[in-house]
């Protein structure tokens, strides 16, 4: 009976503390410096091209951190782009969006976007 009480404590201990129901801010924009400088018009807007990338945490813990997140899902997005020649992505800038039911599961999605150019000669 004891070792249930404990067990019961314990539990109750790791959803109160857990520190993934305490994100306050689901969503958050962060663009992304580009190294492009655009002086003239001499490109043209190719597509909008987007990469993701998820991870799950359960009683906050697993899955990867925000910034590994990021860089992840803008990764796909290169990926996903399949750039070519003179071709660029600008405009970068990457959602984030948290789902979580009372501290036990979290599931964290970061989906980045952008726009290929591409420059004439």
């Amino acid at each position: 009976m004891k070792a249930i009480k404990f067990l019961l404590i314990s539990m109750v201990a790791v959803l109160l503390g857990s520190c993934a129901g305490l994100n306050t801010t689901p969503y958050q924009n962060a663009p992304v410096e580009t190294k492009v400088i655009l002086k003239e018009s001499n490109y043209k807007i190719v597509k909008e091209v987007e990469g993701e990338w998820s991870a799950t945490y359960v009683f906050g813990i697993g899955g990867l951190k925000k910034k590994a997140l990021e860089t992840n899902a803008i990764s796909e997005m290169y990926k996903n782009a399949q750039l070519t020649g003179n071709q660029q992505i600008i405009n970068i800038t990457t959602t984030q969006s948290v789902e979580s039911w009372v501290g036990i599961y979290t599931k964290r999605k970061v989906v980045a976007h952008g726009y290929v150019i591409e420059f004439e000669e």
